[in-house]
């Protein structure tokens, strides 16, 4: 496994997550259970972010793009 990034919050871990799983990677977050009995994920150095490392590469660049919409939100 391959780390892509190292997140201090719950939320914008799964929304990355969320991203990645809908373009057809295969993430995982380690250090939540640690993190949650702990109450501090910057304790233990955060929440990673993980995929396969033959997605790595691919993964980080979709991750570092920019979203766009197709038509505007209305």
């Amino acid at each position: 496994m391959t780390t892509l990034s190292t997140e201090l919050n719950v939320a914008e871990a799964d929304m990355k997550v969320s991203r990645l799983e809908a373009a057809g990677f295969h993430p995982s977050i380690t250090n939540t259970d640690a993190a949650a009995w702990m109450g501090c994920a910057s304790t233990l150095g955060g929440l990673l972010l993980q995929v396969p490392d033959e997605e790595a590469e691919e993964a980080k660049e979709f991750l570092d793009g920019i979203v766009t919409l197709e038509k505007p939100l209305e």
